[in-house]
């Protein structure tokens, strides 16, 4: 089975660009020296994929600003022909993550050798709908006390993936 790939799909192709909405996700706008800083890229990388990622329809610029200084943030409503309008970019997201999980799983055995373990568990909690925020923040938390800028000796790119949802029943058929 063949699938149709969307030109919006192929925008979050850009391991800079989904870097770029997870940040925007988290601290709500920034400009691309300020993002530049935080993920250890030239600005002028930001600057290009923040405009690639507003050409698809996933940020925009904060309104009332302009010139080389102006903040972007995500886009309120996501258009039609984007795969989704949650801040966390739903089941293409999702996808990524999942694809990226497997493609370590069929080829971990070839990774260097310090590379060659992973940190995967899940937990079933009893919360209210508020505790489930705080918990949601709390990894948020402590994700953010962690460097992202790639050019460190030794760093590489780790996916870290945290759900935080409510188990529904399933239906009675």
């Amino acid at each position: 089975m063949y699938r149709v790939i969307r030109q919006a799909d192929l925008a979050l192709r850009h391991p800079l660009r989904v870097a770029l909405l997870d940040l925007l996700a988290a601290v709500g706008s920034l400009t691309a020296n300020e993002a530049a800083r935080r993920l250890g890229e030239s600005s002028g990388a930001c600057s290009f994929h923040l405009r690639q990622l507003a050409r698809y329809g996933y940020v925009e610029p904060v309104a009332g600003t302009h010139g080389r200084a102006r903040p972007w943030r995500l886009r309120p409503t996501t258009p039609a022909a984007t795969p989704a309008a949650d801040p966390g970019f739903g089941p293409l997201a999702r996808e990524l993550e999942d694809e990226g999980y497997r493609r370590w799983l069929a080829r971990r055995t070839t990774a260097p050798e310090e590379w060659r373990r992973d940190e995967a568990f899940s937990e079933i909690l009893h919360l209210t709908p508020e505790e489930m925020t705080r918990v949601a923040d709390e990894i948020r938390a402590i994700l953010v006390r962690f460097p992202s800028d790639r050019h460190r000796p030794g760093a590489a790119p780790v996916g870290v993936v945290a759900r935080v949802f409510p188990l529904l029943p399933e239906e009675e058929r």
